[in-house]
Protein backbone atom coordinates (compact mmCIF):
# COMPACT_ATOMS: atom_id res chain seq x y z
CA UNK A 1 0.00 0.00 0.00
CA UNK A 2 1.56 3.08 -0.96
CA UNK A 3 -0.86 5.21 0.65
CA UNK A 4 -2.38 5.92 4.04
CA UNK A 5 -5.95 5.17 4.65
CA UNK A 6 -7.46 7.77 7.07
CA UNK A 7 -7.37 6.12 10.00
CA UNK A 8 -3.71 5.49 10.06
CA UNK A 9 -3.15 9.21 8.76
CA UNK A 10 -5.61 10.67 11.81
CA UNK A 11 -3.84 8.08 14.22
CA UNK A 12 -0.74 9.96 13.56
CA UNK A 13 -1.80 13.17 13.61
CA UNK A 14 -3.52 12.72 16.99
CA UNK A 15 -0.15 11.30 18.45
CA UNK A 16 2.11 13.78 16.89
CA UNK A 17 -0.67 16.63 17.95
CA UNK A 18 -0.15 14.99 21.86
CA UNK A 19 3.34 14.86 21.67
CA UNK A 20 4.08 18.88 20.10
CA UNK A 21 1.15 19.74 23.04
CA UNK A 22 3.10 17.87 26.19
CA UNK A 23 6.94 19.26 24.19
CA UNK A 24 5.35 22.63 24.29
CA UNK A 25 3.95 22.71 27.86
CA UNK A 26 7.38 20.99 29.38
CA UNK A 27 9.85 23.45 27.36
CA UNK A 28 7.31 26.47 29.23
CA UNK A 29 7.33 24.98 32.10
CA UNK A 30 11.64 24.99 31.58
CA UNK A 31 11.03 28.49 31.36
CA UNK A 32 8.65 29.25 34.02
CA UNK A 33 11.32 27.52 36.78
CA UNK A 34 14.05 29.76 34.86
CA UNK A 35 12.29 33.19 35.71
CA UNK A 36 11.77 31.93 38.86
CA UNK A 37 15.18 31.66 39.58
CA UNK A 38 16.14 34.67 37.70
CA UNK A 39 13.45 37.02 39.53
CA UNK A 40 13.07 35.53 43.17
CA UNK A 41 10.17 36.42 44.94
CA UNK A 42 10.49 39.27 47.11
CA UNK A 43 8.84 39.39 50.60
CA UNK A 44 7.24 42.95 51.67
CA UNK A 45 7.90 43.88 54.45
CA UNK A 46 4.97 46.47 56.42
Amino acid sequence: MDTMDNVTFGVTMMVCGMGGTILTLWIMSLIMALLGKVFPEKKEEK
